[in-house]
């Protein structure tokens, strides 16, 4: 489109969005019931999404990679384009960072789902957080497993 000599452009949906994504998951008994917890901010912290899903039987490490997958879907449904990931398991985020390998069989397939998902946006990092800094995760997760099914902000 021109008017007087200038070229006019319209760009849709190039809106660049960073969101912050804070993922638990857990076990009451290893396995045990379990629970995943997320809690996502936009870059000015405020809050998009926090929810929590009751998984029921499985391991500690089972939880923490459903979290990541469900974390990582909303996040996509938001429009974000890029994203910050923290999650307080330590082996999570050292395999997603490739500093550990996945050697657990029922581990490997969510690894991939994480990775697959992670190339939806232009840039994706996981980061080791105490847990104290994932406290609003962690209240998800606790949610969920005392309600046996899913919450949404607590």
């Amino acid at each position: 489109m021109t008017k007087e000599g200038c070229v006019i452009h319209f760009f849709y949906g190039l809106m660049d969005m960073l969101v912050r994504i804070f993922t638990d998951g857990g076990a009451r008994g290893n396995p045990g019931p379990a629970g995943t917890g997320v809690f996502i901010t936009d870059a000015d912290g405020k809050t998009l999404a926090a929810f929590g899903e009751y998984l029921g039987e499985m391991t500690n490490n089972q939880a923490e990679y459903r979290a990541m997958v469900a974390a990582l879907e909303r996040a996509h449904v938001l429009g974000a384009t890029e994203v910050e990931a923290f999650a307080d398991s330590e082996l999570l985020v050292k395999q997603l960072n490739r500093q550990y390998r996945v050697k657990n069989a029922g581990l490997a397939p969510l690894f991939v789902r994480i990775v697959g998902l992670a190339q939806r946006f232009r840039r994706c990092t996981f980061t080791h957080v105490r847990r104290e800094q994932n406290c609003d995760a962690d209240r998800m997760v606790n949610a969920a497993i005392d309600a046996r099914g899913r919450v949404d902000a607590v």
